[in-house]
């Protein structure tokens, strides 16, 4: 007998009711005032940057799939490249997603400090530091050899690691949303998050904002571990990481702040 709803209904409404949610919580981040509370940099939104960094996408999608994508497949045809189907053990998807989130990590930090001196900036890293202050787009506004250096260290660890399809499922997703997430201008993280030993390591959009800023701090890609290792998270990052987190939700009236 065959159940009230499909598989492909089901998913359909998930879809539908994601969607849904998502939307009701943009609205009322709007009505509430709390995007506009938790915006890093309040003025830093600019229309004439946001379509240079529209027109950067596009030419970094084109690239990326031309190259990387075209390479991958080559690597695959050749069996450079394999991924295991069979069912795995969840403590071996976890093993193999922290070994590409670790190791992604470190070689994100180091190129991208290598990135910030010269010649390397002015050639490749300035446009992406074209906006000072980062919008999700930001994310892939980048010069075309940053998109393979941003890009390539996934193409070299499946080629060296036999990763499980259930893994890249993980990794693919967590690459593209923390890239989303860092760039995204909007401070969601809870005020204490830089306080405990644990959830400090983890990077935030007021890390990676600061970035952009200030250029010359703050280059983690996923954690901050290397960046306080090596001395080189901004001095003022935990202090305005807080300022965000105690801005009022609304404004006070110009009649309250006058009585006060």
């Amino acid at each position: 007998m065959r159940g009230i709803l499909s598989g492909e209904t089901a998913l359909n409404l998930w879809y539908v009711v994601t969607v849904a949610v998502l939307a009701l919580v943009i609205v009322g981040g709007i009505v509430s005032g709390y995007f506009k509370a938790r915006k890093v940099q309040p003025r830093g939104f600019k229309w004439k940057q946001f379509r240079f960094e529209a027109i950067m996408m596009v030419i970094t999608f084109v690239f990326g799939a031309l190259v990387l994508g075209n390479l991958q497949k080559w690597l695959l045809a050749h069996d450079w490249i394999t991924f295991k189907s069979e069912p795995a053990a969840w403590w071996v998807i976890l093993l193999e997603y922290a070994a590409y989130f670790i190791t992604f990590d470190t070689w994100f930090y180091w190129l991208h400090r290598w990135m910030h001196n010269e010649p390397y900036y002015s050639w490749i890293h300035k446009l992406h530091h074209k906006s000072t202050s980062p919008n999700v787009i930001t994310t892939f506004s980048v010069h075309p050899f940053e998109s393979l250096i941003n890009g390539g260290w996934m193409i070299i660890f499946v080629t060296v690691v036999d990763v499980h399809d259930a893994s890249m499922a993980l990794i693919v997703p967590t690459n593209v949303l923390m890239g989303l997430w860092v760039h995204s201008g909007y401070e969601f993280l809870p005020k204490w998050w830089n306080r405990t030993w644990l959830t400090k390591w983890f990077i935030s959009a007021t890390f990676h904002d600061h970035h952009h800023k200030y250029f010359t701090a703050n280059f983690g890609g996923y954690t901050t571990v290397w960046d306080r290792l090596c001395g080189t998270v901004h001095k003022r990052f935990e202090s305005d990481f807080v300022k965000i987190k105690e801005r009022p939700l609304r404004e006070p009236k110009p009649e309250a702040v006058a009585a006060e």
